[in-house]
């Protein structure tokens, strides 16, 4: 590990996979709230809607640990981040569904905020983790 480069690499690794879920996730949801919106149309896009945001939860997340996490040198570490990024995202973005199911469309838009929250704070944490505020 190179200590110029890191300050700090747990607080690098964990803010990375954070990021990772929370923008991931945030996909999910959002991929969910189209799916209630468009509910009169499910037998049309209902599955390709899913499909798309599963497919772009995996996506970002992945793709978004592994770049949040760059400063690592151990690109063995940094592929771990970015799958289990990939894989909370899948189950945190699916807790949508009880959201819509107890509180309807206003409910999965708060979850949506709050994953997008968590992205900016985890992601703010693991910049702190570099050293580069």
């Amino acid at each position: 590990m190179n200590e110029a480069t890191t300050k700090d690499p747990l607080a690098l690794g964990l803010g990375s996979l954070g990021a990772g879920v929370g923008f991931g996730s945030a996909f999910m949801t959002t991929a969910q709230v189209a799916l209630r919106l468009l509910q009169d149309q499910f037998e049309r896009v209902g599955y390709y809607v899913l499909t798309a945001g599963f497919i772009a939860t995996v996506g970002v997340a992945g793709a978004y640990a592994w770049y949040r996490s760059f400063p690592l040198d151990n690109v063995w570490q940094r592929g771990v981040i970015a799958m289990l990024a990939a894989v909370g995202a899948i189950l945190i973005g699916f807790l949508a569904a009880p959201m819509d199911r107890f509180f309807g469309v206003p409910g999965m838009l708060i979850w949506l905020a709050l994953s997008v929250a968590f992205g900016v704070v985890s992601a703010r944490w693991a910049m702190k983790g570099t050293g580069t505020s």
